[in-house]
């Protein structure tokens, strides 16, 4: 118990990128399916989900271009690094999230990775609208704000 307690607060990370680029209108937790060796190499801090985007295929919201590092012991259970991993939601969430892809301009984007109290791997997905450079440039601007405020 006391491991997955430890591995529960030692792995958060966060999208930076997607912040600058969308506005976020609604934010979902989604579990991940993943391999033995995949978790192993998530719990060493070994991956990337910057690149990574969300798509819809035939079965399911799935997540492309997240990259999880090839684990060293792993021989030949290992993993592709880059393969799609199926993310996990209820079927009113994945309705929702259909409904609100056929506005103009809306797309799926991963914000967050962690490792939940139970230690299983969990992605927090957004529905985000792209910025324009003007709120590019406005958010760098209220940024250097609050850092010379405080």
């Amino acid at each position: 118990m006391a491991k997955k307690e430890a591995f529960a607060k030692k792995i958060d990370i966060t999208n930076k990128k997607a912040s600058f680029e969308y506005f976020f209108l609604e934010t979902y937790t989604a579990g991940i399916v993943l391999t033995g060796t995949e978790i192993k190499s998530i719990r060493l801090n070994k991956f990337s989900f910057n690149e990574g985007f969300c798509l819809f295929l035939s079965d399911g919201l799935y997540i492309r271009g997240m990259n999880i590092a090839r684990y060293d012991q792993g021989t030949y259970n290992n993993h592709d690094p880059l393969r799609d991993r199926k993310l996990l939601l209820q079927k009113k969430e994945i309705k929702r999230l259909l409904d609100k892809l056929k506005d103009q301009g809306n797309t799926v984007i991963p914000t967050r990775l962690f490792i939940g109290d139970n230690g299983l791997a969990k992605l927090e997905i957004a529905l985000g609208r792209g910025k324009k450079l003007y709120d590019k440039r406005e958010t760098i601007k209220s940024r250097d704000i609050a850092r010379e405020i405080g």
